[in-house]
């Protein structure tokens, strides 16, 4: 299929607006925010960042959740969470922190964070070489998921875990734009998380797309992986 030049032109300009990329960045967290929410987190009036999300909306890049009178804006799937990921790691010039808040906030998503709905940062890293190191996934020719591993994600989450809806792919490695290194998204990347925060593995940091790894967390991933980490 040959795209016009003109429609990846206008595409790529919903994403030139800071807003917007400030908006679409704060829905990495794989969470539903209210318009409101995110008119606050990329300091704009709430008129200005309707009009904002509703092109988004347009464009596929949001989808949006009505409950009663409230509506909630989340990222429209995992290709977005994907793409927007990549930019930001094609960008490689982090926002640079300007309080000791701010620090401290760029610290914690670096060391773990979710990408819409896979863990990634140093946590994310670990927990995909230990995998590769412990034999469950094999980068031979192309990223897989070798019997021992397909018997491993059906005793953490279920036989669901390998077949994964919509054809979404089961699994694939995503470069962490803050680590320089790969990290497992896809289906099994999604599961893992989805494990890890349903088990208390690690906890959603109030405000931030951040997680933390608890005592028990760390104790799991050293018992199912030999990975020894420390809780955060």
């Amino acid at each position: 299929m040959i795209l016009a030049a003109e429609s990846v032109a206008t595409f790529a300009g919903l994403l030139a607006d800071r807003s917007r990329a400030a908006m679409c960045l704060a829905l990495l967290d794989g969470q539903a925010w209210t318009a409101s929410e995110l008119a606050r987190h990329a300091g704009i009036g709430r008129p200005t960042a309707t009009e904002h999300l509703n092109l988004l909306v347009a464009a596929g890049l949001l989808a949006e959740v009505r409950q009663g009178r409230c509506r909630y804006l989340r990222l429209a799937g995992p290709q977005v969470a994907r793409l927007l990921e990549e930019l930001a790691e094609m960008a490689g010039q982090p926002e640079r922190p300007r309080s000791l808040r701010a620090v401290r906030a760029s610290a914690d998503l670096a060391a773990a964070r979710t990408c819409y709905d896979h863990l990634a940062g140093a946590l994310g890293v670990a927990l995909f070489d230990a995998l590769m190191s412990a034999g469950l996934l094999t980068n031979g020719d192309g990223l897989a998921v070798t019997d021992a591993g397909r018997a491993w994600f059906t005793e953490l989450a279920g036989p669901d875990a390998l077949a994964p809806a919509s054809g979404r792919q089961l699994l694939r490695s995503c470069l962490d734009w803050t680590e320089r290194r790969p990290h497992l998204s896809g289906a099994l990347g999604a599961a893992l998380c989805q494990q890890f925060l349903r088990r208390g593995w690690v906890i959603r940091c109030q405000g931030s797309r951040a997680v933390r790894l608890t005592g028990s967390g760390a104790a799991a991933v050293d018992r199912l992986l030999g990975l020894e980490l420390a809780a955060s």
